[in-house]
């Protein structure tokens, strides 16, 4: 079965790229934008066949595709290029992308969610003997936030505190009431089996909602609002030393993963539901990442595109399109190192 997740993780993952290019595609021909290609796949042409002024084609690596817009980095003298766009519909086309693989990952959860019986929050079970502060957190308050970051989904409350520092902010509900706790912190405390232990001194439980239509709905919208989330957490830690660089992943991580889950489901409805998930989590994730302002991404693309706005209407002109790609360039050298890096610690981790 191992080799089955492997395929099904490769496509998977080539499967979001396409969707990502198709929001590009979609949104070029809504704009009146020429597209000269659009493949599925990379690599050796499978298929391909012309219908008006676009190729169309199957490709034969499964690993995402590509949708080749007249004059995307240059300007050929054709009005329906890109570069000849307006603000609105370059700023359309760019964030298609994006939106799609949100889409996507809506879509996949909204699937997952469908029969549900039941969805689960964090909330506190128990407090610790020794805690200092009692009356102010109760056994039944359900959590909110820690630290700022919703806690959406059962879970969330372990990880934002396991990789809390010293002081901690929680928002709990309670009655439907927002309760603030302010500057909470580590103590040593007594597990159940007598040994010491360093912690906040709460022991999480789960709070139940029946899956109606609206909490389908609403817990499908605060899974992927999780997702983004954890997107901003991670870049948080890694950035201030809660993590590096060997905790990331990247493709081939991605796909090691989603076997590792497909493997260890007890049941093949539940590894595919977990492939699934994982899939969702993806999907948004691309989405985010993609959007960040960074050079080569479409994010990256953004930013220039409002920079360019700012400086017609401050100084009548725009930045040139010189330094525009001397940045590009640049980013796109430091991406790639990074992704190689990132690389080469998931093949280190598959042979540990």
């Amino acid at each position: 079965m191992k080799l089955i997740y492997i395929l099904a993780a490769v496509l998977i993952f080539g499967v979001l790229v396409a969707v990502h290019e198709l929001g590009h595609f979609l949104a070029a021909k809504l704009c009146g934008v020429r597209v000269n290609e659009f493949s599925i796949g990379m690599g050796p042409t499978v298929w391909s066949r012309k219908r008006g002024e676009t190729q169309y084609s199957f490709r034969a690596l499964p690993i995402g595709g590509f949708c080749a817009m007249e004059g995307e980095d240059e300007d050929t003298g054709d009005q329906r290029s890109f570069v000849r766009q307006g603000f609105w519909q370059k700023l359309l086309i760019l964030a298609a992308g994006a939106g799609m693989n949100f889409l996507a990952g809506l879509l996949i959860l909204l699937c997952l969610y469908a029969g549900a019986g039941v969805f689960y929050t964090d909330q506190i079970a128990d407090l610790a003997p020794e805690f200092s502060r009692q009356g102010e957190l109760l056994p039944g308050d359900r959590i909110y936030k820690i630290n700022g970051y919703r806690a959406y989904l059962a879970g969330d409350s372990s990880m934002f505190l396991s990789y809390a520092r010293d002081g901690v902010d929680l928002e709990v509900i309670r009655d439907g009431e927002h309760i603030v706790v302010k500057d909470l912190r580590r103590q040593t405390y007594t597990a159940q089996d007598g040994a010491a232990y360093r912690g906040f001194g709460l022991y999480m439980g789960r709070y139940a909602e029946e899956a109606t239509l609206g909490n389908k709905l609403k817990y499908t919208w605060n899974t992927a609002l999780d997702f983004v989330q954890l997107v901003r957490f991670s870049l948080v830690q890694l950035f201030t030393g809660g993590a590096s660089v060997e905790d990331l992943s990247g493709p081939v991580g991605i796909v090691s993963a989603i076997t590792e889950v497909g493997d260890q489901a007890k049941t093949q409805r539940d590894a595919w539901s977990q492939i699934f998930y994982f899939a969702a989590l993806i999907a948004v994730n691309l989405a985010v990442m993609n959007m960040l302002p960074i050079p080569a991404l479409d994010g990256g693309r953004v930013f220039f595109l409002l920079v360019d706005q700012l400086t017609l209407l401050l100084f009548k002109r725009k930045v040139p399109e010189r330094y525009q790609a001397a940045v590009n360039t640049a980013g796109f050298v430091v991406l790639m190192g990074f992704m190689l890096l990132v690389t080469f610690h998931d093949v280190f981790k598959l042979f540990q």
